[in-house]
């Protein structure tokens, strides 16, 4: 049975996993906007995992007999800025994801919830996997500056993504 500080974490990730999605959704119509679909295209696929994270935690909550709530989502901003610039919002927010799961996973430690422990390896995993591949685009971008047929070198580049 999962511990009330546990079970409120939990739910509270769900939020947080589904502001992510809108997150990288809106950066997605930032992209589309400017016509680099290339980073449309990864934006979306960003968006689609972390909703799927975020049901991930939902029904984890279910499978453990736990109350499962969908706290307030906060909206996304509406203007972003330049590609590298957006690539770096995304990363500062993996890396508060990261966080928030580490902390999670502190509190099912401190509770000695062995199931949660083992539920959040996966999540510990991805996050180094989202940080790594954020931090990748965010080094790209910077490499490429200014120079217009870079950018639309790894905006070509980033439509070939596709989703796990």
């Amino acid at each position: 049975m999962l511990s009330h500080s546990v079970q409120q974490l939990l739910n509270e990730q769900v939020a947080k996993e589904l502001y992510a999605s809108n997150l990288y959704l809106a950066m997605a119509g930032h992209f589309a906007e400017t016509n680099l679909m290339g980073m449309a295209n990864w934006m979306r696929i960003q968006s689609e995992e972390e909703r799927g994270h975020a049901l991930r935690f939902f029904e984890f909550v279910i499978d453990r007999n736990g109350k499962a709530e969908v706290g307030a989502v906060a909206q996304p901003p509406a203007e972003f800025g330049a590609p590298v610039e957006v690539f770096a919002q995304a990363l500062a927010h993996e890396r508060k994801v990261t966080a928030s799961i580490h902390a999670l996973y502190a509190q099912a430690l401190k509770d000695d919830d062995y199931a949660t422990q083992v539920f959040l390896q996966w999540f510990i995993n991805e996050q180094v996997e989202e940080e790594a591949n954020a931090s990748a685009m965010v080094e790209r971008l910077s490499m490429a500056g200014d120079n217009r047929a870079a950018l639309l070198m790894l905006d070509t580049e980033m439509k070939g993504r596709s989703a796990e």
